[in-house]
């Protein structure tokens, strides 16, 4: 007879103890097919700066001959690009938008307690506007806004004012690099290891970026953006970021700019759909002092009440009855001097009628100053032009860049994005 089966007549022996096992997951990588094995290098240790201060891992690392390093747990933490967490780069980026690269790293470690140097802090805030520009470039952030947001009052038509200017930003030039470079070199056998490629320096000192701004009567919804580019440049800015915001299904849309001929040629090129382009009052008010102050004389009662006068005729009764007004003018002066300064207020009148159509304007409620596009030229450029600073082109883009996330309204927006990045 067969004994019953008991415990002690069954086998002891676990059965997944003979069970092949196959690792999955990041520990070690999985091995392509097409790819030789990856060999342990062993354990590296590797830093990582965060809001809550530097973070110090030790990882292990592989290598084979195509893949070159492979350091999984990086990519599984998330800091295989970035020797810092996006959360610091905010934090640096804030800061360095108002002021110097040393005051910024001063205030992230009182403030913040990190410490980092003026240098670290350069190289995070470059980086991070880098990245803002080529995102910002392909096309994968923008307003917020259309122009379906843009009426002033519920009901009331829907209204969208563009401006355009070019600034002044100081470069460093090619000539400045070789001279630094040339202090820096030192006699005897170059270094085997090679320094990251340097960016080639600008041909002049000062070039000229151009500011794009779009915003509403109320201007609770503004947008500004520029470019290093020229004029063209610039025109195909406006045909895009216009695009963005549906400027076409506005009821009202037009701009006001200082009239400058690249200017109103790349609006009626790129933006025809626009219903005027507007000639800014205080840019033709400047133009109509320098001339008072030539015939009159400068700082004269006569020179005051002269042009108050004709800013009053082209107000109420618009440019052809301001050209009759120079014209009289010109007839009563025998002064060279004199006439060829009348005359050259004429042309820059006679030029842009069209666009000083001011008794027009004001019926219909159009604005005819140009103040946000110059205050968006200022606040886009501020931290590029102080005191003693030159940039890279690039660098000085960048930083552009982040300026404008910020005075658009979109820096909440556009981290929240980094981050899940």
């Amino acid at each position: 007879m067969t004994p019953s089966g008991c415990f002690a007549n069954d086998s002891t022996r676990w059965p997944w103890r003979f069970a092949r096992i196959t690792r999955r997951g990041l520990f070690p990588p999985q091995r392509q097919e097409t790819s030789p094995p990856l060999h342990n290098k062993g354990s590296r240790k590797t830093t990582h700066l965060t809001v809550n201060g530097r973070l110090e891992i030790t990882r292990r690392v592989y290598w084979n001959k195509q893949s070159g390093s492979v350091v999984p747990v990086d990519k599984w933490l998330g800091i295989d690009r970035d020797n810092y967490s996006p959360g610091l780069g905010e934090m640096c980026c804030r800061e360095a938008s108002g002021d110097d690269f040393r005051k910024a790293a001063e205030d992230i470690r009182r403030v913040g307690q990190i410490d980092l140097t003026h240098e670290t802090v350069r190289q995070i805030v470059e980086r991070e506007g880098l990245v803002a520009l080529g995102a910002w470039q392909a096309g994968e952030f923008g307003p917020g806004w259309s122009a379906a947001d843009c009426a002033s009052v519920p009901g009331g038509p829907t209204t969208i004012i563009t401006g355009a200017d070019g600034v002044k930003v100081p470069l460093v030039t090619e000539a400045e690099k070789a001279k630094r470079r040339a202090a820096r070199r030192k006699p005897g056998p170059r270094p085997k290891c090679r320094r990251k490629a340097i960016c080639k320096g600008s041909d002049q000192g000062y070039k000229e970026f151009k500011i794009l701004a779009f915003y509403d009567p109320s201007h609770s919804h503004q947008y500004a953006v520029g470019t290093s580019g020229d004029h063209d440049a610039l025109g195909r800015l406006m045909r895009r970021e216009g695009g963005k915001i549906q400027l076409d299904k506005a009821q009202v849309k037009y701009s006001v700019s200082d009239g400058a001929p690249w200017i109103l040629k790349q609006y009626q090129t790129r933006l025809p759909m626009l219903d005027a382009n507007v000639l800014d009052y205080y840019h033709l008010r400047e133009h109509a002092i320098a001339t008072s102050y030539v015939v009159f004389g400068e700082g004269s009662e006569q020179a005051l009440e002269w042009r108050e006068e004709m800013m009053g005729v082209v107000i109420k009764e618009g440019p052809v009855r301001l050209l009759e007004e120079l014209g009289e003018l010109r007839g009563k002066t025998r002064s060279t001097v004199k006439r060829k300064s009348i005359v050259g207020l004429q042309k820059y009148v006679a030029e842009r009628v069209a666009m000083l159509d001011y008794p027009g304007f004001k019926a219909k409620g159009y604005d005819i100053g140009s103040g946000p596009t110059e205050a968006f030229c200022k606040t886009l450029t501020s931290r590029l032009k102080g005191s003693g600073m030159r940039w890279d082109k690039p660098n000085a883009e960048a930083m552009m860049t982040l300026a404008s996330i910020y005075t658009s309204g979109l820096w909440n927006i556009y981290w929240r994005t980094r981050r899940a990045a």
